[in-house]
């Protein structure tokens, strides 16, 4: 006898056995124990997650004979029939191969006589949306008046492509992805029936990879144990399945959160000589730090990572050192990079450029640090007495994000590392005349204006990026705009100044006036020249300007940009 593989040979025979979908079962149950089932339904939901199964459930539980029943016996000639896919009266039709007005007209035809042995003559049609148009129009006038003996039970992955004149007509049972953790319990189950050993940690691999189909877990688990003997390690399943173990993802992290840009490299070096698929691993990546970041912040976080309570606990040690801001800030230079891996011919090269990037960024501040430090700073510039405490703490925690030798690992930190890197001058002198001290140096005070103004004003806060804060005075402040015209017009507008004046004020405690320069360089008249004969030379090689102008005959006279 040919081999039966786990997906049919374990398929559910009743609406118990189906795993993660209580809530169609338990409908589906209590209305046939009413006499309430609609005479039309829809599945809808995920590949592989029983719509055609439960289906074939409720065909038995309506045609048994001792039935209608909420729970078939199985063993009558009808439950007999339909659990062997050869029973007269119910019917399984592929929508993506019969779906054309004909073959609708022809079981219309069908639908007048009756069944041969059992109650309903039942029609279930599997990816009903691949019918065409006509079928559906074709099928509307039945779907809504059908005979007393004719029940429909539609399935399909796409309900947004089904005519909205259809599920009208039917009632609508949406599908839920399944979790690993019901996964996993299964698939320990038939392991044990099976007689094979195999870890906790290697069926949730194969649940994860799964994505929430039961059908995909249960192909998938096929494939190990046809690949292995005997015992099945963890290390065999990756290697079977060609995915990336997770403990290589936890390196990949530490490394990444230590700034050991040698390790990260070793890393990558190691999974691209293994043969894994580089933007696999990316969107892998991408996923570990959004559960290390949701495990940081949520309450608990379980609900939110669809993964076995002792991978979440690994995931909470692993974060506990570090701020919510700086795995935040890794997570968003990740996920912003995605297309840029995705797209890219050689994408090695692509991620290690990310990382390395990213490895280069200073680490974020949260906001509650950044507000006390401008407070503290703010202080100690009003009053000018000594070097300011704001400044020592600056610098103490520079100290502390000094960069230090590669680690395999990071170490545990209470405080995030600073955003800024700056070397304090030496405390200046304080003035007789006035008793304040020298304000703070530009490149300093600009980064910290950038700060402050970011979280109200993003699109203002790029605009300063590409200025520079060249003089200070006790009268005014200099602004050169290393920008093009269309950025010093942002700036110069009263909204944007106003929350300069305002910046300015909460960081010096006074007020100055603000002196705007460009620095960008005004178009020569002969490069002006050239630019509009190279725009000349460029229209009249364009082929329909040259079809054009041979047409009717004319000149080219000028080319204006819109």
């Amino acid at each position: 006898m040919s081999y039966l593989v786990l997906a049919r040979k374990y398929r559910p025979q009743t609406f118990k056995d189906v795993i993660g979908q209580s809530h169609v079962t338990r409908t589906l149950a209590n209305a046939v124990t009413a006499g309430r089932v609609a005479h039309a339904i829809l599945f809808t939901g995920p590949r592989g997650t029983g719509k055609t199964t439960v289906a074939r459930i409720l065909a038995k539980s309506l045609n048994c004979e001792d039935g209608p029943a909420a729970e078939p016996c199985n063993d009558c000639r009808s439950c007999l029939e339909i659990t062997g896919g050869h029973g007269v009266d119910v019917f399984e039709i592929d929508g993506a191969s019969n779906n054309s007005v004909d073959q609708v007209r022809e079981l219309r035809e069908n639908l007048k006589y009756m069944p041969a042995h059992s109650p309903k003559k039942i029609y279930i049609i599997d990816e009903v949306h691949m019918l065409s148009t006509p079928a559906f129009n074709a099928l509307l006038k039945t779907l809504e008046e059908p005979p007393a003996h004719v029940q429909f039970v539609f399935a399909t992955t796409e309900p947004q492509k089904i005519p909205t004149t259809i599920l009208s007509r039917c009632q609508r049972y949406d599908f839920r992805r399944i979790k690993v953790k019901p996964i996993v319990e299964h698939l320990e189950g038939l392991c044990r029936l099976e007689k094979f050993s195999i870890s906790a940690e290697s069926l949730a691999i194969i649940a994860s990879e799964a994505d929430g189909s039961m059908r995909d877990a249960l192909s998938i688990l096929d494939q190990v144990l046809a690949c292995a003997q005997g015992a099945i390690g963890d290390d065999q399943v990756t290697d079977i399945l060609g995915v990336v173990d997770r403990r290589i993802l936890k390196s990949l992290a530490d490394a990444l959160l230590a700034r050991d840009v040698p390790a990260l490299l070793d890393i990558i070096q190691d999974c691209y000589g293994r043969g894994h698929d580089i933007k696999r691993f990316y969107g892998d990546l991408v996923k570990y730090f959004r559960n290390l970041l949701v495990v940081k912040i949520g309450r608990g976080g379980s609900h939110l990572v669809d993964l076995p309570g002792g991978e979440i606990e690994k995931l909470k040690l692993q974060a506990e050192p570090f701020a919510a801001a700086e795995l935040q800030q890794v997570w968003e230079g990740l996920f912003a990079e995605e297309a840029a891996v995705r797209l890219a011919a050689q994408p090695r090269l692509a991620l290690e450029m990310v990382l390395i990037r990213i490895c280069r960024l200073p680490a974020a501040l949260s906001i509650e640090t950044l507000i006390d430090r401008l407070d503290s700073l703010r202080r100690e510039i009003t009053t000018g007495a000594g070097t300011p405490s704001g400044a020592n703490c600056l610098q103490a925690a520079d100290a502390q994000s000094a960069p230090a030798a590669p680690a395999a690992a990071p170490q545990p930190r209470h405080e995030s590392r600073p955003a800024l890197e700056e070397i304090e001058p030496a405390p200046a002198p304080v003035s007789i005349k006035s008793g304040r001290r020298p304000p703070p140096e530009p490149d300093l005070l600009w980064q910290l204006l950038i700060e402050l103004v970011a979280p109200q004003n993003p699109s203002l806060a790029a605009n300063l990026k590409k200025c520079r804060l060249t003089a200070i005075d006790e009268e005014s402040i200099r602004i050169d705009i290393c920008a093009n015209a269309i950025v010093q017009s942002m700036i110069q507008r009263d909204k944007s100044m106003a929350e300069l004046k305002a910046a300015f004020r909460q960081l010096l405690g006074d007020e100055k006036k603000i002196v705007l320069k460009s620095q960008s360089k005004p178009v020569s008249a002969s490069r002006k020249k050239k630019n509009e004969a190279d725009r000349k030379k460029k229209a009249l090689n364009h082929p329909l300007v040259a079809d054009a102008i041979e047409i009717f005959n004319g000149t080219l006279m000028d080319v204006k940009l819109r």
